[in-house]
């Protein structure tokens, strides 16, 4: 209560939070500006909530189902930035020496992530029009075929290109969003377009939820509860509602763990007044990776089934088979796919958590700042218990995203629908995303009265 009473009273803060709502706002405006050329009803049947689609689209806030000009989002910049950080680890030697040459090198490094950012954009359109083309016939409005089919003429690579220009563009305008929100808004631009795209869709979620349980009078879905409308369907209904409030309770507690290893200074004696503490703590997150390993995990096990949905197979025995076995591997709902999206959760869990955590350069700056482990040497000894650390903390952590990540395919089984998402990714991005805001708000209101304290 006291850091709302302090944020209500900070003028600058509410111009930031102002700001920041005034960007969702345009955000949500562009998700309807639908891209010139295209039929955007003629995609509804390709989306569901999981899957590759389903994460992007998320991700874009429904703009990709609707495919706007922003249809991409700021997801194109999210897979710069995180291929940018994996050359960092002595990959490409350029790369690492700019992360180490302070505001110079991060000027350096933002730059050359939103030059790929735009290239990737590109890409992406181009194959995704062309992908989504090939899937349906309809895609187009009317007349666009006759003009790039006219006289025996074959005119639709201009067509792509023009879209994918476009697209680009709403991608390239979206990065620009995001920096201003981080100049004059509340958190970190990128994080908060995401959070706000993936809380855009959340109404859509429970109207699905009452209009599968309760009631649908427009006959909106398909199929719906056998006992809609009864006191089943409205326990259904509840039930799916707890689990989702559990969930999101149990996720922000889990964001929130740390194992904290003891550091003490040489240099700081205990005793002394004006030498500081001589005890403090590295603080090492259960879930250091985040939400990077599902979102890996989900793209490369959705990616392969993606395509193949896009090719013709066939009427004959061996491309049914083949279309069998392929949705044995990569589909989440059978026993291998769900096996095997564990197991990349698992692996990517240990893979990123090292990337994010440098056992070795943690031990080097400790040791130069005098620092040291209470009964660890340090050195070598010191980089062996972290890493030892490291790995005990990650298999808690790891289990708790493999968790997270079955929740929605467990209940999606469970329940007889997929319109609930109970977990997942988009709890873990808005939890995490959230709990960083929080800290910077209430960061910012602190600074502000320590200011006036110092002016009295």
């Amino acid at each position: 209560m006291e850091t709302l009473k302090r944020v209500l009273k900070n003028k600058d803060i509410l111009k930031k939070i102002g700001f920041t709502l005034l960007a969702f706002l345009v955000f949500k405006l562009l998700t309807y500006v639908t891209m010139p050329l295209i039929d955007s009803s003629a995609l509804a049947d390709l989306f569901d909530n999981s899957g590759f689609l389903g994460i992007v689209n998320s991700i874009s806030g429904d703009a990709l189902r609707n495919y706007s000009i922003i249809a991409l989002g700021i997801s194109p910049y999210i897979t710069a930035s995180i291929v940018i950080q994996l050359l960092q680890m002595d990959i490409i030697p350029v790369l690492k020496e700019w992360s180490e040459e302070g505001e110079v090198g991060r000027q350096k490094t933002s730059r050359l992530t939103r030059y790929i950012a735009i290239g990737l954009a590109f890409v992406q359109a181009l194959a995704m029009t062309f992908a989504f083309h090939s899937s349906q016939a309809s895609l187009f409005e009317f007349g666009v075929a006759d003009w790039a089919t006219a006289g025996g003429r074959n005119l639709w690579f201009f067509v792509y290109v023009y879209i994918a220009i476009v697209l680009t563009a709403g991608t390239a305008f979206m990065i620009w969003l995001a920096d201003q929100i981080t100049l004059r808004g509340i958190g970190n631009g990128s994080s908060m377009l995401i959070v706000a795209g993936i809380v855009i869709s959340f109404p859509g979620t429970i109207t699905s939820l009452i209009q599968y349980y309760v009631t649908d009078p427009n006959g909106v879905l398909d199929s719906v509860y056998s006992g809609q409308g009864e006191w089943n369907g409205y326990l259904f209904f509840g039930v799916s509602i707890l689990m989702f409030i559990l969930v999101l309770v149990g996720v922000t507690y889990m964001q929130g763990a740390v194992r904290k290893v003891p550091i003490q200074y040489a240099n700081r004696p205990a005793g002394s007044k004006f030498s500081g503490k001589s005890e403090s703590n590295l603080p090492i997150k259960l879930n250091t990776a985040n939400v990077i390993p599902v979102i890996f995990a989900s793209i490369l096990l959705s990616l392969p089934s993606t395509i193949f949905n896009y090719i013709n197979w066939g009427s004959s025995s061996g491309s049914t088979t083949a279309q069998n076995w392929i949705n044995q591997i990569f589909a989440y709902d059978q026993p291998i796919g769900f096996a095997l999206y564990i197991l990349l959760v698992l692996v990517f869990t240990f893979f990123y958590s090292f990337i994010l955590v440098k056992p070795e350069q943690i031990a080097e700056n400790l040791q130069k700042q005098n620092a040291y482990i209470p009964g660890v040497r340090p050195g070598l000894e010191t980089e062996s218990y972290i890493t030892k650390t490291l790995f005990r903390v990650t298999i808690i952590g790891a289990l708790y995203l493999v968790v997270i990540a079955s929740l929605p395919i467990i209940t999606s089984m469970v329940l007889g629908h997929s319109y609930a998402q109970i977990g997942g990714t988009s709890l873990l991005i808005i939890v995490g995303v959230a709990l960083e805001t929080a800290k910077q708000i209430e960061t910012d209101t602190k600074e502000k009265t320590y200011a006036g304290f110092m002016r009295q």
